[in-house]
């Protein structure tokens, strides 16, 4: 680190409505270092980011980066002036090239007379591509080609291959695997030794701790503090954080209880094309039924086929009492609810209401004589949204202004006023503070308690361990293991059967 000032923000604020996103934050940021910056979800570090990133306008206040102000009105300005990001839900357009959307607001060096030369721009995007070890994604595709990870990984070369002062990273790691983290813990080290600085935003403490050399604090909008990472723990991050002690026991303590014979789902050979191959399991009334594995392994293909998500899905899926679930509607129909890990694109409609998306799959419920009254839609909304603790302004506000945590409090909303007996879920807790993650593992405990059946698609081993009764195990597209809720259950034992 070079203690030389790079970043200076003074009295940053930010209002959404009512609501007051960032209050009047001020910090300093040098040269040379990599900076974590944590918060509870809502705290303000992905608002107060992203008005540096030109993504949000600044309400109040100033940024000054290496001693020039800066104020972008939207990222392509804060790219000219050294600052880019690289965003926790997905950041690239479909319908474009993975080379366009590398080049996205910078394809003047490929301009010649008003007339693009794609063959040279797919050339220098493909040469970065390789250069950074990402060599099987091809620049001439269509970005709609790749998964999620992949196009994580367009989107690291897109944030830094400019060179940036500053590079935000916001929640990413959180969309890779683990060979994609180490990856992108490397680009974090090159910045870092060539002088320049990244922020780091994450919710897994342990991953802040490892990687960095200083940690700022928000919490509710405001500043709390920057800290040295050797001089703090896991334990005191947490309290900076909420404002209190939070306990370790954020896991079911119960082992040894038997699951109920009662199966309400049976998944039977069912395949899709390039994706799984075969798989069949059984469900059973209350219980928490984990899928594990390495990235690519199928598991979240797992979720969409038992949703009837995935359109080329052969095998069978049926509930007890012998329904098919062979389409989308059929199985909101039957009480199954799903949960994608995409949260953004999937499972919630951004420039919607927080009431709309709540009230969506149960319309016909509510309906009366295939009327609709928009005084009841909204109580039904407000009741199941607060039962969340969501953060909002009301329900009238839009999805895209909530943080991670209170989106998928939209989703669990939405499920839960549904009634559905049956909850797939991929990827639960990802990108959630630790505070959310605790309520959300309350509530799957209770849920099961209640006679619920969930289906919790994990990444997180220790999260596995922690919630599940049962434990199927994926790899190559195939079931490679199952084990039953145990004390004596290791990481170790899940991954042996995942590489």
């Amino acid at each position: 680190m070079s203690n030389k000032p790079l970043l200076v923000a003074e009295g940053i604020d930010k209002r959404f409505g009512i609501t007051h996103a960032v209050k009047k934050v001020s910090l300093t940021i040098d040269a040379g270092e990599i900076r974590g910056l944590i918060g509870e979800n809502g705290s303000g570090k992905s608002t107060f980011s992203q008005m540096l990133c030109g993504i949000y306008t600044i309400g109040g206040g100033s940024f000054t980066l290496d001693g020039e102000a800066l104020h972008p009105h939207n990222q392509v300005e804060a790219n000219n002036a050294g600052v880019a990001i690289i965003v926790q839900e997905m950041g690239t357009l479909s319908g474009l090239t993975v080379a366009e959307n590398i080049f996205l607001g910078h394809e003047e060096p490929f301009m010649h007379f008003g007339i693009k030369n794609t063959g040279a721009m797919n050339r220098e995007a493909q040469r970065l591509l390789d250069e950074y070890g990402f060599g099987h994604i091809k620049a001439s595709d269509m970005i709609d080609r790749y998964n999620f990870e992949d196009r994580k990984l367009v989107e690291i070369v897109k944030g830094t291959y400019m060179k940036p002062k500053i590079l935000v990273i916001d929640e990413t790691t959180t969309a890779l695997s683990q060979h994609g983290r180490k990856e992108l813990y490397k680009i974090m080290d090159a910045i870092r030794a060539d002088g320049r600085t990244v922020i780091f935003i994450s919710h897994d403490l342990g991953e802040v701790i490892e990687h960095t050399d200083s940690i700022s604090v928000l919490r509710d909008g405001e500043f709390v503090g920057t800290y040295r990472t050797a001089d703090v723990t896991e334990d005191e991050l947490k309290r900076l954080m909420v404002g209190r002690e939070i306990g370790s026991a954020y896991y079911r303590a119960d082992y040894g209880e038997k699951v109920s014979d009662e199966v309400v789902l049976t998944v039977d050979n069912v395949s899709v094309p390039g994706e799984i191959s075969n798989i069949s399991f059984q469900l059973h009334k209350g219980e928490i039924l984990g899928f594990g594995g390495l990235s690519e392994c199928g598991m979240h293909e797992v979720g969409k086929a038992i949703f009837a998500a995935s359109w080329d899905r052969t095998g069978t899926v049926t509930l007890a009492d012998g329904t098919a679930i062979d389409s989308i509607p059929t199985a909101i129909r039957n009480s199954i609810a799903y949960a994608s890990k995409d949260r953004d694109n999937e499972s919630v409609i951004l420039n919607e209401s927080i009431r709309n998306n709540i009230v969506l799959p149960s319309i016909e419920d509510l309906a009366s004589h295939r009327l609709l009254n928009n005084r009841k839609l909204t109580a039904f909304a407000d009741k199941n949204a607060k039962d969340m603790q969501t953060k909002m302004a009301s329900v009238h506000q839009f999805v895209s202004e909530l943080s991670g945590g209170n989106k998928q409090k939209v989703v669990l909303a939405r499920w839960l006023g549904k009634g559905s007996d049956i909850l797939v879920l991929d990827s639960p807790t990802r990108g959630i503070d630790i505070g959310v993650k605790q309520a959300i593992y309350a509530l799957m405990d209770d849920l099961r308690k209640q006679g619920k059946s969930i289906i919790m698609i994990s990444e997180e081993i220790p999260e596995l361990l922690g919630m599940a009764d049962r434990i199927i195990v994926m790899k190559d597209g195939a079931i490679s293991g199952e084990f039953l809720r145990d004390p004596g259950l290791s990481e170790e034992d899940l991954i042996a059967k995942m590489v």
